[in-house]
């Protein structure tokens, strides 16, 4: 599976970020809709942390074709 085939959700109890890769980087989206441009290692950077912590939720879908 390739970066631009999924989009990673972190769920907590106030909310989701989403993580997506587009033509030009990846962006986050907020649980309030706002829309940020990030790098890769941003993206780790956020992913990694919640990965070890038990009240967050990652997870990883296949992305629909669009």
């Amino acid at each position: 599976m390739k970066n631009a085939e999924c989009i990673i959700y972190l769920r907590w109890k106030n909310g989701v970020q989403t993580f997506k890769k587009e033509k030009d980087g990846w962006i986050q989206i907020s649980s309030r809709g706002i829309v940020r441009h990030c790098t890769a290692e941003q993206v780790l950077s956020h992913l990694l942390p919640a990965l070890i912590n038990k009240r967050i939720t990652v997870e990883v879908k296949k992305r629909c074709a669009e």
